[in-house]
């Protein structure tokens, strides 16, 4: 049995936790105008910071998948798994907010949008597990000048696609492997990152000054744009954009190169580790039902985003862990988180 990367263990931890982060942060950042200016600058900040998180996601899916060589069963199951997941969730939100937030859900548009925004997720993967054998076999026979060759043909794709945002113009035809979204490509870029870790000719210290220049470009052009539009304008923050892609990759390499690329906790952490990151994907699955509460009966203006924005993210996550854990303790739980 391969031994478990505990490298792509700490950044999956980080990452649950800077997910709520943003779904928190977001709530008062969209309260841009209502809230003072100092509270936006720093929702903004929290925001920005986070944004890292969910490619990360996609990078450690590309690590651990791209490249192995797995039977179509165990596709098919992995498959089944996430609809079953996205089946679920999907009734567990409608009821919650047809019947208790009081908000409109169309059941019968649910193959196309999403009974709650944060579910996009499983939309984005289960189209990538539909090619995935077809990606590993592609992976695990190309040789590294190709797979650099497609990382860039991927780069300049996934550039000119956020380019065409802008004016909303779409292009002729969507490069194939990538198409016009940005999930693949972060596959792909954590599988190439993961292998060739040590060969990247990036010290640590550089990554991390860039990845922190990136986070400051990201929060100036969205400050600078909100500013003169008069609202909260997220399109710098999507992740899509250049410098999100630019600050994700750089704590990527950061965090899968601690310790040369050999994190190896105590036991004792190695549980702790494992005990949260088996209740990640469920944390993200449940965490917005904490979340709506808060909002149905708080406004962005009742409470400072100063103490709220940490303190929701820490109490909606502790709560959403335990929730998860005593689930996780039926079959049925453990097959929907």
């Amino acid at each position: 049995m391969k031994e478990k990367n505990y490298n792509l263990e700490l950044i999956r931890m980080i990452s649950f936790v800077l997910v709520i982060a943003i779904h928190v942060s977001n709530y008062f950042c969209r309260a841009y105008g209502e809230i003072p200016n100092s509270e936006y600058a720093f929702s903004l900040v929290v925001d920005t910071a986070a944004r890292v998180s969910v490619p990360s996601f996609f990078m450690i899916s590309g690590a651990l998948l791209l490249g192995r060589e797995e039977t179509l069963k165990k596709h098919c199951r992995r498959i089944l798994r996430f609809l079953s997941v996205l089946a679920v969730w999907s009734v567990v939100y409608y009821l919650w907010n047809t019947c208790y937030m009081k908000t409109e859900v169309k059941l019968q548009e649910i193959i196309f949008v999403p009974a709650e925004a944060h579910l996009w997720y499983l939309y984005a993967m289960i189209p990538i597990y539909l090619v995935l054998p077809f990606l590993q076999v592609m992976c695990r026979n190309l040789s590294k000048n190709l797979e650099t060759a497609l990382l860039i043909i991927s780069t300049g794709a996934v550039l000119l696609n956020f380019r065409t945002t802008f004016t909303g113009e779409e292009l002729y035809y969507d490069l194939p492997l990538i198409g016009d979204k940005v999930y693949t490509y972060y596959l792909f870029f954590g599988y190439y990152i993961s292998k060739y870790r040590k060969k990247i000719p990036i010290r640590q210290k550089t990554a991390v000054l860039i990845c922190i220049f990136s986070m400051a470009v990201s929060f100036g052009a969205t400050m600078g744009a909100t500013f003169a539009k008069g609202y909260h304008y997220e399109k710098e923050l999507t992740y899509g954009s250049p410098f999100v892609i630019l600050a994700s990759v750089m704590f990527f390499i950061i965090m899968i190169r601690v310790n040369d690329g050999n994190f190896q906790p105590s036991d004792r952490r190695k549980r702790i580790i494992d005990l949260f990151c088996n209740c990640s994907f469920g944390i993200y699955l449940i965490h917005i039902l904490f979340l709506d509460n808060y909002k149905k009966y708080m406004e962005p203006t009742d409470f400072t985003a100063w103490i709220a924005i940490p303190g929701l993210t820490f109490v909606i996550a502790a709560v959403s862990f335990v929730c998860v854990l005593i689930m996780r303790q039926t079959t049925i739980g453990k097959k929907i988180t």
